[in-house]
C-alpha cells in the first residue's frame, strides 16, 4: 500500500514514514508527504497513491478540503481523516468530504496499520466511542420514512452493508459482479443522503434496519474500527 501523508506536524509525519513499514510488515510505505493542504491533490496524483492520511487541523485551505479535492481528483483513493480530538463534528466533516475513516491522532503508530489495511479493502473505520457518540446525538425524526421510500432490493442491500458485510461478500449474496455492487452501494448511500458505509450503518441503526434490530449494527461498525 503506497500512503501520503498530508500533515503540517513534521514531527509526527517522519514518525510514520519511518515507523509504518516495520509495523505492517512491509505491506504500507509513505511514497510522499505535505504540510501544504492545497497540494494534496497533486501530491496523490503524482504518486499514484492507494491511501491518503490528511490531518484536519491544518491551515487553510485546510484538511477538510483537502480531502475533498483528493477524492475529486481520483476518486478511487481511500482517505484517512486524522484529528487531534475525538471531536464529532470534526469526524462527520470529514466522512461528508469523502473521507472512508476518522481516527485519533493519539493513536499510537502501530494501531493505525490495521485500519489503513481495511481502508484499502474497501470498509469504512471510526472508532467505537465515537461511532456511539454520533448515534447518542443524531435526531431521528423522520429516519424511518426512508426504509419504506426504498425497494425490497434496495433494503435488502442497506441490511448487508449496515451488518458490515464487505463487497466482495455482497456481489456473492446478490449474484452480480463486484463493480456492479459498487454502483448499487453509491446509489444507495445517495438515496440514504449519507456520503459513506460508516453514516448507512449508523442511519440502519437508527431505524431499526440491522440484523437484529440496531443493536447489532452498532457493534458491527463500530468494532471495525476498534
Amino acid at each position: 500500500m503506497d500512503v501520503v501523508v498530508v500533515d503540517d506536524h513534521q514531527l509526527f509525519t517522519r514518525g510514520l514514514t519511518l515507523l509504518l513499514p516495520g509495523l505492517s510488515g512491509g505491506r504500507v510505505r509513505v511514497v510522499g508527504t505535505t504540510d501544504d493542504a492545497s497540494a494534496a491533490a497533486a501530491l496523490v496524483r503524482r504518486h499514484h497513491a492507494d491511501v491518503a492520511i490528511v490531518d484536519l487541523h491544518m491551515p487553510p485551505p485546510g484538511g477538510t478540503r483537502a480531502i475533498a479535492a483528493i477524492r475529486r481528483a481520483d476518486p478511487m483513493v481511500r482517505v484517512v481523516a486524522l484529528s487531534g480530538l475525538a471531536e464529532a463534528d470534526a469526524a462527520i466533516e470529514a466522512l461528508r468530504a469523502g473521507a472512508a475513516g476518522f481516527l485519533p491522532k493519539t493513536a499510537d503508530p502501530e494501531h493505525l496499520v490495521r485500519p489503513l489495511l481495511a481502508v484499502l479493502d474497501g470498509w469504512s473505520v471510526i472508532p467505537e466511542a465515537l461511532l456511539r457518540q454520533l448515534l447518542d446525538e443524531a435526531t431521528p425524526a423522520g429516519e424511518q420514512s426512508i426504509a419504506d421510500q426504498l425497494t425490497a432490493d434496495e433494503r435488502r442491500l442497506w441490511r448487508l452493508i449496515a451488518d458490515g458485510t464487505s463487497t466482495v461478500d455482497i456481489a456473492t449474496t446478490l449474484h452480480v459482479s463486484e463493480r456492479t455492487t459498487k454502483r448499487l452501494v453509491a446509489h444507495l448511500l445517495r438515496r440514504l443522503n449519507v456520503a459513506t458505509r460508516v453514516e448507512a450503518a449508523a442511519l440502519a441503526g437508527r431505524v431499526g434496519l440491522g440484523r437484529d434490530g440496531g443493536g447489532g449494527t452498532a457493534r458491527q461498525a463500530g468494532g471495525l474500527a476498534g
